[in-house]
């Protein structure tokens, strides 16, 4: 296209037929970040935690 063709372009076009917002990808990071907090969580207080005394510092 040209320059005038992409100028001249009516505005009813902006405002037609558009893709939904698909919110699956969103809740798919979402989820994905829920996964790996869970995770670390496990992580620091089975691994780290389970077994030794608690040690109040101050």
């Amino acid at each position: 296209m040209g320059q005038n063709e992409t100028a001249h372009a009516p505005t009813d076009d902006v405002s037609g037929e558009t893709e939904e917002f698909d919110p699956i990808g969103t809740l798919t990071l979402i989820a994905i970040y829920f996964v790996i907090l869970v995770l670390s969580w496990v992580y620091i207080y089975y691994i780290e935690f389970l077994g030794r005394d608690l040690i109040v510092v101050g």
